[in-house]
């Protein structure tokens, strides 16, 4: 292949993947199956390593990640990214309301209201159209150049495909994880034995700051962007900025809305207090702004935020209940996680039945009893979570919780590891919630994929004695699988085809689907391009595998014993 012929094909995927990212993330729908995008990224990831030349800084492979960046450059903003001031009370709106018709004395203005979502702040810079720098809130003055990680997130555009007449300009916005990569991620830390994110904020504030793009990609952030700063850009308002923002490709949030008044504003407050609890990410609050841009500018600023804006936060939904029983579920590392059995209760529009305790540390610290009741909060307005107890109403005759000493599913002793907080069925080979978990583990979409081989019929398997560890998936027949309910000729071929399908896949989805706890996809993905094969990892030693880039101890002894 030629030089021109090759940028002839870089030119069309680019501009294939590109429409097809458009139509994904701003009009949410897909004309072309993953596969086939996948395929348009790698055969345009192949031309590109066979013509660096060719390659530019806004190509749609720079989403994959790669950059190593030891550390992160402090940058001035050009324009201070100031904080908002807060307030939980209608009665704090109407003043901020008021001030601003004493700062602008008989001029009729209006308001643009937007939901405050839970993430990052952060500044995008661009020149000639090409996304040049993308800075972090830091601490207002100054942040941290994260570019290389903000090129991995795919509805941060790279290019702006409209003609845009200004060549400078800024657009501020948030990072965020949604609640489905969030969740998603600490199921599978907690499969892997460490420990959990604490909520999707902080999961996208750490992914942000990491060293390797490629683990920020994988993490799959998204971005709304809410803001447009720059001289003569060509609007006179903040509904007009957000207007620009949406042609030139941005990924804005439909949520916003025009207020003619306080009590509009109040409206939109009050409407989306149980309706944000529908969105896909976190929400903490409605921000509030002066639309006029030249009015903003005469209300100005005061030492530390803006006049013309104004942030509204929702206090945390919560509710008070009966913890009637606490229940202990055994996973598929053997860490027994206690269980809230509550009154059932209506917290922030669903009914909230069961809490998480985590372990004895927080039964103990909470000291909470049968029969109390208990105040439930949801956690980043999701996950419930009790935060307290009403001891006003305590029982005379409760006793504190003691934490169960065998295993409630085999009756083994349970054992706790110095330093850890879990407790521990050490019964690996015959406890049954755990050999279930870890077969579902390995047939997990992010390791083998054996989506033929569900929860139920892998519970129907080990009922028949079919399944004991995961390598007897590879010992299914025919005759055995057919032996179970409703499995007929087609079910049964789709099974065993599927698990012949799984053996094709790489090295580090195998090394993640066999659960060895403290090797999550990233360990995985580090020891399968270090060790290349299972035997050479299976007789690595210690020191061989202290030696790999990030690998500490606590990975390498979990490894050993594995093995």
């Amino acid at each position: 292949m030629t030089r021109e012929e090759a940028q002839k094909e870089i030119e069309e995927l680019i501009g294939k993947i590109n429409y097809y990212n458009d139509l994904y993330y701003q009009k949410h729908t897909s004309e072309i199956s993953d596969y086939e995008f996948d395929q348009f990224i790698s055969r345009l990831l192949d031309l590109e390593k066979k013509f660096p030349e060719l390659k530019n800084p806004d190509s749609p492979t720079q989403r994959v990640g790669g950059t190593i960046t030891r550390e992160f450059v402090t940058v001035e903003h050009r324009y201070p990214m100031l904080s908002l001031s807060n307030t939980y009370s209608e009665e704090e709106i109407r003043d901020f309301d008021n001030r601003v018709k004493k700062l602008l004395p008989g001029e009729s203005f209006e308001y643009i209201c937007e939901l405050k979502f839970d993430g990052v702040a952060i500044s995008l810079l661009y020149v000639d159209g090409r996304l040049l720098r993308a800075v972090t809130r830091g601490d207002g003055v100054r942040g941290d150049d994260i570019t290389a990680n903000a090129r991995t997130i795919k509805n941060i555009p790279l290019k702006i495909s409209a003609k845009v007449d200004k060549s400078e300009f800024e657009v501020r916005g948030e990072i965020f994880m949604s609640w489905d990569v969030f969740n998603e991620i600490n199921r599978e830390k907690e499969e892997a034995g460490e420990p959990l994110l604490a909520n999707p904020r902080n999961a996208a504030s750490g992914t942000v700051k990491m060293q390797d793009s490629s683990v920020v990609a994988r993490r799959k952030l998204g971005c709304y962007v809410y803001g447009l700063l720059g001289e003569n850009i060509g609007r006179n308002t903040h509904e007009q900025a957000i207007e620009l923002l949406k042609k030139w490709g941005f990924n804005v949030s439909p949520t916003y809305r025009k207020c003619k008044n306080i009590n509009e504003i109040l409206a939109f407050i009050k409407e989306w207090d149980d309706k944000r609890n529908d969105l896909p990410l976190g929400t903490d609050g409605i921000v509030i702004k002066v639309n006029n841009i030249s009015q903003q500018e005469r209300l100005g600023f005061t030492s530390k935020f803006p006049r013309w804006a104004i942030a509204f936060k929702y206090k945390s939904k919560n509710a008070i209940t009966r913890l009637n029983d606490i229940t202990y579920q055994v996973g598929r590392t053997g860490a027994v996680t206690p269980v809230a059995e509550l009154e059932p209760v209506l917290l922030a529009g669903t009914t909230v039945k069961r809490a998480s305790l985590h372990n004895a540390n927080e039964i103990e610290r909470l000291d909470v009893r049968i029969g109390d009741r208990v105040f439930i909060e949801k956690g980043g307005e999701i996950i419930p979570k009790i935060t307290g107890v009403d001891l006003t109403q305590r029982q005379k005759k409760t006793s504190p919780v003691r934490f169960i000493d065998k295993c409630p599913e085999c009756g083994a002793k349970l054992i706790r590891t110095e330093g850890e907080a879990a407790w521990y069925c050490p019964n690996v080979k015959s406890c049954p919630p755990q050999i279930k978990g870890r077969i579902e583990h390995f047939i997990h979409r992010n390791a083998m994929d054996i989506d033929s081989l569900g929860e139920k019929t892998i519970d129907a398997l080990f009922v028949k004695g079919f399944l004991g560890s995961v390598a007897d998936i590879y010992k299914l027949t025919e005759q055995k699988i057919k032996q179970l309910d409703k499995f007929k000729d087609l079910s049964t071929r789709n099974l065993l085809e599927g698990i012949a399908a799984s053996k094709k896949q790489p090295f580090e989805r195998l090394l993640f689907g066999l659960g060895i706890r403290y090797v999550g996809q990233t360990v995985a993905e580090k020891l399968a391009s270090h060790f290349k094969n299972i035997d050479a990892l299976m007789q690595a030693g210690y020191e061989q595998l202290v030696a790999v880039p990030e690998i500490g101890g606590k990975i390498a002894e979990s490894i050993v014993a594995f093995f």
